[in-house]
């Protein structure tokens, strides 16, 4: 049996829980409701049925998010989270280029990055050697002017926390920017990329080796073999390529407006609401939330 969360946050009105089990129906005759989540806003219908089908299916539904899994192990006991476009909404190279006026060269290679066209690793090199002489200061000024947490993110991680998670934040972005994060939003580990400076300057280089897809993908076994828990414990969320490794090996690996190719990788999508609702998705009610 498969719990299908259905999420429309202040949206969720009987008329599009029926639509949905009728949906569902063509695919196992016995669908039902399962019971509300938060009346309004997630709800969760039991199915039998293939996964794939299932997801498929209710993502026809408008402006409505849709996580489906099995009834069993549904509270994570350890998160793991991209950070660039996933946790925040920046990518903080792009805008720490923009401090020398190169943000569009380096934009442009970040989106075929992440998009998986090009090598991550040449990449975030070729990105990393045009910011050679940019001044250190600007990193605490990128921090401070430019990085805003996506919607939901620390109270996903906080109420996550507070049940007795672990939350690990990696990132193929830097440690300059990853720690201070880590600590804003409540993440109690954190791998990321070290940049190298001359004196008060970047030099134009990145410590091996470097945080990759496979390098994210051995964090989340490592810390998962650590904790003694299994895959099926395990949540990770991304929005790029070098996330797919990652996304494919969680018990539930979610894109957040993410790369197409990632959505096609993973086991759910979230298009319409913030990552607090990953938190319907685990079956807490907004009472139980911890508010970022």
């Amino acid at each position: 049996m498969l719990i299908a969360t259905l999420i429309a946050a202040g949206r969720l009105d009987d008329r599009l829980v029926d639509r949905a089990l009728g949906l569902l129906r063509e695919l196992d005759p016995k669908a039902r409701f399962g019971g509300w989540i938060d009346e309004g806003d997630a709800v969760d219908l039991r199915v039998k049925a293939d996964a794939a089908a299932v997801r498929w299916a209710l993502e026809s539904l408008p402006d409505a998010d849709v996580v489906v899994q099995p009834d069993e192990s549904r509270f994570k006991k350890l998160l793991v989270a991209d950070m660039d476009s996933t946790v925040i909404g920046q990518e903080c190279i792009d805008e720490l280029a923009d401090f020398a006026g190169l943000k569009r060269e380096v934009a442009e290679i970040t989106e075929r990055a992440m998009q998986g066209k090009i090598d991550f690793k040449a990449a975030l090199r070729e990105r990393v050697a045009l910011l050679s002489g940019l001044e250190e200061d600007a990193i605490a000024r990128c921090l401070a002017e430019r990085v805003v947490p996506n919607p939901g993110a620390a109270t996903l991680v906080r109420t996550m926390r507070v049940g007795g998670a672990s939350a690990l934040l990696v990132s193929g972005g830097f440690l300059s920017f990853a720690e201070p994060i880590a600590k804003l939003i409540g993440f109690d580990r954190v791998r990321a990329n070290r940049l190298l400076f001359d004196g008060k300057q970047l030099s134009g280089r990145v410590e091996d080796p470097i945080v990759d897809g496979q390098a994210k993908l051995d964090a989340l076994v490592e810390v998962r073999e650590e904790l003694g828990l299994r895959r099926q414990d395990v949540l990770a969320i991304g929005d790029g390529a070098n996330d797919k490794p990652m996304i494919e090996e969680a018990g539930l690996g979610v894109a957040y407006r993410a790369k197409e190719m990632l959505i096609e990788a993973a086991d759910a999508k979230i298009e319409h609401h913030g990552l607090d609702a990953l938190l319907w998705a685990q079956g807490i009610r907004k009472k139980e939330w911890v508010r970022g």
